[in-house]
């Protein structure tokens, strides 16, 4: 566990953003005021890490339960279909949609399953496998990338990919089983048919004549076969195995590799974690108390503030005008920092393409194959 001081930062020289000087202080780890103790940290992890697996586990089960409700239904539907050889051969139809819209109710569960499998993998790359392979390393920006995903959720995964891989892992042999039966059902009862177009008289659902019906039986097929095979390269899943070229090459993981002994890469200890990039702002603080806010956002959020001189232009006042880059999580923290010393402030927050130095991403190369776990750090 590494040593995050009390935060003691004077002056307003240095740049915005960047973490403010801190001076010696109880081993810990300090979080906008709170400090934690090394044991109080980790069991704080452990369980987060538990009530994560719970509702990940949670939602396996659902995704469970509704294959099952789809087997069940094209049981049932197959069953009762070939009972009647001269009736039923719009039921297998029907089914097929019952399906369909089983799979739509999974894709959406998928991706809860997925949120809270992202989630996990952050806590078991840059937690659990950090601490087992030392120096203890985890990249520079999973904790915050990690409170960003529980202030504010967001699926990892499209609708369209849980669609897609839903589909090829259990619905498309539902349907194609459903799809068969259907065919033979037309062409065995009553009794074989002994031409084409006996075969398409019998796909007829009451007004609807038998070429409508195959037409929009093969469109819904194709529909489904296109959305399987485009849907191949979309693989954001965090949850799943998946071959190691096709994680390096198409998804947005990373392969974070520690350093070995001699050589600055070595080809033990490489593994994979999801990255997500943060949100990162670049925010402008106007106020008639610019050293007193400064003092309060450095002490407060433990980053550094660059202050400029302006006037305002109405007042004819001179003003100090205060940049200080910050993530997602820190802006309402800023708020409360500039209200409590000046009610009267005006705060501009500006997203930020990209913010790279001590506090956020590092500008060295080296850095960024070895990162600084606590870069940053409050």
């Amino acid at each position: 566990m590494p040593v995050n001081e009390d935060i003691k930062a004077s002056g307003n020289g240095q740049d915005a953003g960047a973490s403010a000087p801190r001076a010696s202080g109880e081993q810990g780890w300090t979080f906008r005021g709170y400090q934690l103790n090394a044991a109080e940290f980790n069991t704080a992890m452990v369980h987060l890490y538990r009530g994560e697996i719970q509702r990940q586990n949670t939602w396996r089960n659902r995704l469970d339960a509704t294959t099952n409700w789809a087997i069940i239904t094209a049981g049932a539907g197959i069953s009762f279909a070939l009972s009647d050889p001269t009736h039923h051969h719009g039921v297998l139809l029907v089914n097929m949609g019952l399906i369909l819209i089983f799979l739509t109710i999974e894709a959406r569960r998928y991706r809860y399953f997925e949120l809270f499998s992202y989630r996990v993998r952050l806590l078991e790359t840059d937690l659990f496998a950090a601490m087992l392979v030392p120096p203890f390393h985890p990249s520079a920006d999973w904790a915050e990338t990690l409170a960003t995903s529980l202030l504010r959720p967001r699926f990892p995964i499209s609708t369209w990919e849980a669609l897609g891989r839903r589909l090829r892992r259990n619905y498309a042999a539902i349907l194609l089983t459903l799809f068969i039966v259907w065919l033979f059902k037309n062409y065995s009862q009553p009794y074989p048919a002994d031409s084409s177009a006996e075969f398409i008289r019998r796909a007829s659902i009451g007004p609807i004549s038998g070429e409508s019906v195959l037409g929009a039986v093969l469109v819904f097929a194709l529909a489904l076969t296109l959305l399987a095979l485009v849907t191949l390269n979309l693989q954001d899943a965090s949850g799943e195995v998946l071959a190691q070229h096709r994680v390096f090459n198409r998804l947005r993981i990373g392969t974070h590799r520690r350093p070995g002994a001699g050589a600055p890469m070595s080809r033990t200890g490489a593994w994979q974690r999801p990255s997500g990039h943060r949100e990162e702002y670049m925010t402008m603080i106007i106020s008639e108390k610019g050293h007193a806010v400064a003092e309060q956002v450095m002490q407060e959020l433990g980053r550094g503030v660059t202050a400029l001189h302006g006037e305002g232009m109405y007042t004819q006042k001179p003003r100090e005008v205060l940049m200080c880059a910050l993530t997602e999580t820190e802006i309402e923290s800023l708020k409360r920092a500039v209200h409590e010393v000046d009610p009267q402030g005006f705060i501009i927050v500006m997203p930020a393409a990209e913010i790279a130095g001590r506090g956020f991403m590092p500008l060295d190369d080296d850095e960024k194959i070895n990162p600084n776990p606590f870069s940053g750090s409050r």
